[in-house]
């Protein structure tokens, strides 16, 4: 997965080298509109996410217009316009969790990780996220990295669970 520097903005060498990369990626694909997802998550899939120049590029390929391929890739909620973390901690906001503590368990995080929702780390290792309830309020709170779920959170169990991923 090719993912940018640290520094938030492109560079004109790591610009070229997804240029290049997209354009492999789609070159087997039947020029035709009806591509337009399958060409969108063949990139992402390769990626992790879907660059800005892709849309010009796909649109180019399929022979559809720019915002047309745009369109969908910000309709539909799985694709990524920006870079992903390695990582995705997602913290419950729920009312069990909220009354159990949940907030104070998103406290450590936000601490741990110096980030707020909505935030990735720097170096792109970790993102965060609320979510309104992941449906496991006996668990609560819950703390979500990735796919594995941690029940009966607290902010002391935080740093050992994202010490896991590190």
């Amino acid at each position: 997965m090719t993912q940018p520097s640290t520094q938030g903005a492109l560079s004109d060498t790591e610009q070229l080298e997804l240029k290049k990369r997209v354009a492999e990626i789609i070159a087997p694909l039947k020029r035709d509109s009806s591509n337009v997802i399958v060409a969108l998550q063949a990139v992402q899939g390769e990626l992790g996410w879907l660059p800005p120049d892709a849309f010009r590029q796909i649109a180019s390929h399929l022979r559809v217009s720019t915002s047309e391929v745009f369109g969908a890739a910000t309709f539909y909620a799985q694709f990524y316009t920006t870079p992903r973390p390695a990582h995705m901690v997602k913290a419950c906001s729920g009312t069990a969790c909220h009354v159990r503590g949940g907030q104070r368990v998103l406290n450590a995080v936000k601490n741990r990780l110096n980030i707020v929702p909505g935030e990735n780390t720097p170096d792109l290792k970790f993102g965060l996220e609320r979510v309104a309830c992941f449906g496991a309020c006996a668990l609560g709170p819950v703390l979500v990295v990735d796919e594995e779920a941690y029940g009966s959170m607290t902010p002391g169990k935080v740093e050992r669970v994202l010490e896991e991923y590190s």
